[in-house]
């Protein structure tokens, strides 16, 4: 299992186009990749999952991911968060 936190630094948060940006980019991964908030976890391959979690600016989130290609998965997500999914 491989873990990351990151934080959420785009103005807008995480809203539907951030969104359809994750679930492409996680689909092309074999491993499970999650996204917890608190308590909640999310399967990070679900659209509806992702906007449901509600992540506004600012928000602390754990990417988490299991399988073989689990280290470049988790990889890839932070990165679309530290490049505020090029939205600014």
């Amino acid at each position: 299992m491989t873990e990351r936190n990151v934080k959420v630094i785009n103005r807008a948060g995480i809203h539907a186009r951030p969104s359809a940006i994750l679930v492409q980019t996680t689909k092309n991964f074999k491993c499970n990749i999650y996204i917890e908030k608190g308590q909640d976890r999310i399967n990070a391959k679900s659209i509806m999952g992702i906007i449901t979690l509600g992540a506004a600016y600012g928000t602390e989130l754990k990417i988490v991911a299991e399988g073989e290609d689990e280290v470049s998965a988790v990889e890839t997500v932070v990165k679309l968060f530290e490049s505020k999914f090029e939205e600014e």
